[in-house]
């Protein structure tokens, strides 16, 4: 891949990474403002404080393991974020098919962004 190349697709990268990083400090500021944007009712007593907490780093985590592993430019920054919405896509399904949740078409982004960074630390890196 070509710099240019290189240089847009770390753009297109980063942009879920920053997404993520604002719904992670939303959770942390206003919980009440993005729970209802990811389908949530906010709990009350430890279940607030596990919602806040959990959230808050999974998104957090996220968006600045990408947006490390695009500065540092080294691969192993990626794998966390690409772990979580993987894991996350797998709970979702075992939540839909096992427990009897609605389908979470939300599956689909987590698998094409954990794709999109998995390109990132292929194209995006020096090479190991």
């Amino acid at each position: 891949m070509d710099a240019i190349g290189r240089k847009l697709l770390s753009f297109i990268v980063a942009l879920p990474a920053i997404l993520f990083l604002v719904i992670g400090v939303r959770w942390l500021v206003n919980p009440g403002g993005i729970a209802p944007d990811l389908g949530l009712t906010l709990e009350t007593g430890l279940g607030l404080s596990s919602q806040i907490g959990d959230l808050s780093a999974f998104f957090m985590v996220a968006g600045l393991c990408t947006l490390i592993g695009l500065v540092s430019q080294q691969r192993v920054w990626f794998y966390p974020p690409m772990m979580l919405l993987l894991f996350a896509a797998v709970g979702r399904t075992v939540a839909w098919i096992v427990h009897g949740a609605d389908f979470a078409p939300q599956i689909v982004f987590e698998i094409v962004v954990a794709g999109l960074f998995f390109a990132g630390s292929r194209f995006c890196t020096k090479p190991a």
